[in-house]
């Protein structure tokens, strides 16, 4: 089979090549991926610019959904052709404190698919039993595909921030998580308010689509002015920097209220320099948001299959893995928004 590989560390080193398709140990669950997206952590894979561990040679990619191909002696819970999705945590200790309270995104031994171990830039992945999710009937495979980011959504604003019904929520960057980020904050009963560029058009108007309050232009409008007046001049309870650009950083600083609540969901792949002096003078709560848990996806599930995160919605374009190339293009440019790599063209 052919995959996406990362073969070697710096700028670039990343090409479709042979590659053998994997076999299951006793704990495995072999996948035949059908849907698989590119994020952006892709592309700092790409730029070899990303604090999460890498070794190589990987077939990267994360994101992604199939049906069961293979099942090794010691899986009992799933079967060939189940439909499923996958955590991508696929070593974790089990023993150190982060494990042991529930949050193994952040074990310290942590080995993720797509940058450690073979990810679903294939047509198959071999994963172990326990990160493997049962898709509801509700859920599309290609709805599923998209999971992941819905976990980091679910987790960022339901877990990490606590979002209550009736906070003035505001979601810097309408990209494929900024717009997971939205429907989770009305989930939860939010006032919710995108702030995007010029560039992000397209996504604006999907934000109106799936429910957004408001939706400003920074470069036509002044957020910060518009925000204020939303709320009787004080600012927004909740701001979710979901871009990972030091400006967007800035202004969600400046969005938020004395005494509100900063998360950053974007990653940077590079220190940035940001005013946290704002953090003293306004005591903020200022939190940081990376992946998922178990409950997090147990929740992204249960909100897709009642209709309450529209993930589908997000896929504007599909290219062959042959043109992944232009696929990681158009994801640089903003040309769409959730773009999927189809590996078994």
């Amino acid at each position: 089979m052919h995959g996406l590989v990362k073969y070697a560390r710096g700028k670039g080193h990343m090409e479709v090549r042979d590659v053998p398709a994997p076999t299951p140990d006793d704990d495995d669950v072999v996948i035949s991926v059908q849907a698989t997206g590119i994020c952006g952590s892709d592309l700092h894979i790409f730029e070899d610019a990303i604090q999460i561990p890498i070794r190589v040679p990987v077939i990267i990619g994360h994101e992604f959904s199939g049906l069961v191909a293979e099942v090794g002696s010691h899986v009992e819970s799933f079967t060939v052709g189940d439909r499923v999705t996958a955590m991508p945590s696929v070593r974790i200790c089990g023993r150190c404190r982060y494990c042991r309270s529930g949050s193994f995104n952040l074990c310290v031994n942590r080995e993720s698919m797509g940058y450690f171990h073979d990810g679903s830039f294939a047509p198959r992945c071999r994963l172990p039993q326990r990160c493997i999710w049962p898709l509801p009937d509700e859920v599309s495979v290609r709805a599923a595909a998209l999971t992941e980011p819905a976990a980091c959504a679910v987790h960022a604003v339901s877990e990490r921030t606590r979002v209550r019904a009736g906070d003035v929520a505001v979601i810097v960057g309408p990209g494929t998580i900024g717009l997971l980020c939205l429907q989770v904050a009305l989930s939860e009963g939010a006032i919710a308010v995108v702030v995007g560029t010029s560039h992000d058009s397209a996504r604006c108007r999907l934000a109106v689509e799936l429910g957004a309050t408001r939706v400003i232009d920074d470069e036509d409008e002044n957020a910060a002015a518009v925000v204020r007046e939303m709320t009787g001049g004080y600012g927004a309870d909740v701001v979710f920097e979901c871009s990972g650009t030091s400006a967007a950083a800035a202004l969600a600083l400046n969005l938020v209220r004395k005494e509100g609540s900063y998360t950053q969901v974007g990653l940077f792949s590079h220190p940035i320099q940001v005013d946290l002096e704002q953090v003293a003078v306004k005591e903020l709560t200022f939190t940081g948001s990376f992946g998922q848990r178990v409950s997090s996806w147990r929740r992204a599930l249960s909100l897709m299959a009642s209709g309450h995160l529209n993930t589908e919605v997000l896929v504007t374009h599909e290219v062959a893995l042959s043109d992944w190339e232009k696929g990681f293009d158009l994801f640089r440019r903003r040309g769409g928004i959730k773009i999927l790599l189809d590996v078994n063209s």
